[in-house]
């Protein structure tokens, strides 16, 4: 038979040994704390951006493309309605297309999903909305029943049209400078490391 004292010490040692196994084992709860933090970190306000003649043309646009949609739906009588509800789908796609765009791009969620080309993203929504805002105001101006919630959504509707003309002409002025193909390679640089991280993240349990 151990004496009592003997049998302590075995299990001091046990547990002195767990507890140095613990430690040094690689399946540490840490991981998951460690892995949202960094989710976390990733979604910040990007002022840089923000201030940027892009950020501000974004903020413009989807400022103007709302009251153009506000003073649309301000009228209560038409007819006929079709250029006052293509009006208002214009202004209304545009202003939800271009407020999530200024989202992603503001809050650095584009780095998030490298695999979506977001450049040429934002320079196929300006030019579409440049297009149909243009559009659509020339419809609503020859359908103009003289009211003043019209002349308004017109006006604005002009307006916004200018301004994302020239957020396409910035947009494709920076695309043929080749930052299209930067992101394209920051992209595969990006894929590349989590790969590499996620096979040394494989193999250190391995090591140990």
């Amino acid at each position: 038979m151990r004496n009592p004292e003997e049998v302590d010490g075995f299990d001091g040692e046990a547990s002195n040994t767990s507890m140095i196994s613990g430690a040094s084992s690689p399946y540490q709860p840490t991981t998951e704390p460690v892995h949202s933090r960094n989710v976390l970190g990733d979604i910040r306000c990007d002022t840089e951006y923000l201030k940027s003649n892009f950020g501000i043309l974004k903020i413009v646009e989807v400022s103007l493309s709302l009251i153009a949609f506000i003073c649309i739906e301000t009228i209560m009588l038409c007819l006929p309605c079709g250029g006052v509800y293509f009006f208002e789908f214009v202004s209304c796609s545009a202003s939800v297309v271009t407020g999530f765009l200024l989202l992603v791009f503001g809050l650095n969620l584009h780095g998030k999903v490298p695999h979506v080309n977001w450049s040429l993203t934002d320079l196929v929504n300006t030019a579409a909305s440049t297009f149909f805002f243009f559009l659509s105001s020339i419809v609503l101006a020859a359908l103009n029943h003289k009211s003043g919630s019209e002349i308004a959504a017109v006006i604005f509707g002009f307006l916004v049209t200018c301004v994302y003309g020239f957020n396409t002409f910035l947009a494709v002025r920076q695309w043929r400078k080749g930052d299209g193909r930067s992101s394209t390679v920051q992209t595969g640089e990006y894929t590349r490391a989590r790969t590499a991280s996620r096979g040394e993240m494989e193999a250190q349990p391995e090591l140990q």
